[in-house]
């Protein structure tokens, strides 16, 4: 999933940014402004969690990959979540699903 966004930023960046590419160091404006933004979700793990937080939080992703986002374990994940008052969700499955499962061991016996 990738999206379109227009970055203005000030004149001595923009130079530097149009430097970099017309040396070859990048491909584009584009590809310097993605590796910058990797480079400081990488070096910044303070993000990482914060975005993990977030995505969490709107429902975006799971609990367990929350944590991997974060680069964290799902036990350190959990706490920070407590600390800052939100709560998890308990995935479970289904009553339907655990009645299927319930079937198929009985049926394998």
């Amino acid at each position: 999933m990738s999206c379109m966004a227009t970055i203005i930023l000030p004149e001595t960046i923009e130079n530097e940014i149009n430097a970099l590419v017309r040396g070859g160091y990048f491909r584009s404006r584009g590809s310097f402004i993605k590796e910058a933004v990797r480079y400081t979700l990488i070096s910044r793990q303070d993000l990482r969690v914060n975005a993990a937080i977030e995505m969490y939080r709107s429902g975006r992703v799971s609990l367990g990959r929350a944590s991997e986002l974060a680069s964290i374990s799902i036990f350190e994940f959990k706490e920070i979540l407590k600390e800052r008052g939100i709560k998890t969700v308990v995935e479970a499955p289904t009553k339907e699903e655990m009645d299927r499962q319930i079937k198929r061991l009985e049926e394998d016996r």
